[in-house]
């Protein structure tokens, strides 16, 4: 759909196997990680040997995606495939525009097709995060050099090498060591788990320490209302004394009265994960559900990338904003909500084009 909508900009509406072309142009896609990092066994290093440990190769290969193929591994035709169509098309082109998603990941699965083809032509970066044909006309005006992300490629490369490092030799030490089958860690995955394991032994053994409040009924030009004490007594002879006390009062009397004013600032605006955070509270979604349904709406061109790990927006996307909100002014579900903003004090906080 990404590669649709760019092809479809730039003229190449000719459809070709795996790819496009027209008006001197040539659009083809990567379908998610088409390389991957290779497994041990490239390496030399065969099966769960406690004399190979740690396995730390001093350059990674990369090789086609694998699936697995009952015990083992094989490469993934449809990876193989689209690889020879995108070999075909980079041979094709004079340079290349790499218009992967706008982030650490989407650099790193062009940088990881470039480098396992050898490819050596020069490439330009298409930095979008929103696919309306103004936004792809934008930012193919202002195409930035390839070499601007190096950063951002060698981040995502690292991270993957991490991946790489603490998976296989953790899960391998760990079936060694267990010799009851095999084991899987990972530098996230078990993490995590063991800060689910700590919360649920947490509530496990917790052990509820009973408390007694004391609550009034009462009103005040007749309207009723409760009062509860702030105090908490933990023992129930202590509660009901001071209770009998109150109830021999044919008053009660307010002897101070606390207010205090407080700014609370708008939220920044959503990352991935505070997307998913806020869905699964409200709607009891599944970070996959939440992640799916904003890829569909990011292909529908209603919101802008969603796999961001940023909460803010550039200076240049923030002017848009004001059109916006007048576009749905007569939505019939929205229109209310637009026509009581107020452009002229939008919040800004959200705008910071060094933290796109």
């Amino acid at each position: 759909s990404v590669a649709r909508e760019i092809a479809s900009v730039v003229g190449a509406t000719n459809k070709e196997d795996g790819f496009l072309h027209g008006n001197n142009y040539m659009v083809t896609w990567a379908l998610g990680h088409l390389i991957q990092l290779a497994m041990p066994e490239e390496y030399g290093f065969g099966g769960f040997v406690r004399e190979n440990l740690p396995i730390i190769p001093k350059a990674f290969k990369l090789i086609p995606r694998q699936v697995r193929d009952g015990k083992e591994y094989k490469p993934d035709g449809g990876a193989l495939r689209q690889l020879k169509i995108i070999k075909h098309v980079f041979d094709s082109c004079d340079k290349i525009i790499v218009a992967t998603d706008a982030g650490r990941e989407g650099e790193l699965i062009f940088r990881f097709i470039y480098n396992h083809l050898n490819c050596k032509k020069p490439f330009e970066r298409l930095w979008i995060s929103s696919l309306t044909d103004k936004a792809i006309k934008e930012g193919l005006q202002n195409l930035k050099v390839g070499s601007e992300y190096d950063n951002l490629y060698y981040a995502a490369k690292a991270r993957s090498e991490a991946d790489w490092e603490v998976g296989i030799n953790a899960s391998q030490a760990l079936s060694i060591a267990a010799g009851r089958g095999v084991f899987s860690l990972g530098r996230v995955q078990t993490p995590t788990l063991a800060m689910i394991c700590k919360r649920y032994l947490e509530n496990k053994n917790f052990v509820s320490t009973p408390f007694w409040q004391i609550r009034v009924q009462t009103e005040k030009s007749g309207i009723s209302f409760a009062a509860v004490s702030k105090d908490k007594y933990d023992q129930k002879s202590k509660a009901d004394s001071i209770f009998r006390l109150l109830q021999e009062q044919k008053t009660l009397s307010v002897q101070s009265v606390e207010k205090k004013e407080v700014n609370q600032e708008p939220p920044l605006l959503y990352d991935l994960t505070t997307l998913q955070k806020e869905a699964n509270s409200k709607h009891g979604f599944s970070a996959d559900k939440t992640l799916s349904i904003a890829q569909k709406l990011y292909e529908a061109k209603l919101i802008t990338y969603p796999r961001t790990g940023s909460r803010y927006i550039s200076a240049d996307v923030f002017d848009e904003i004001p059109e916006l909100i007048n576009r749905l002014a007569h939505h019939p579900r929205f229109g209310a909500y637009a026509q009581t903003m107020d452009n002229a004090i939008l919040n800004i906080k959200c705008v910071d084009d060094k933290k796109v």
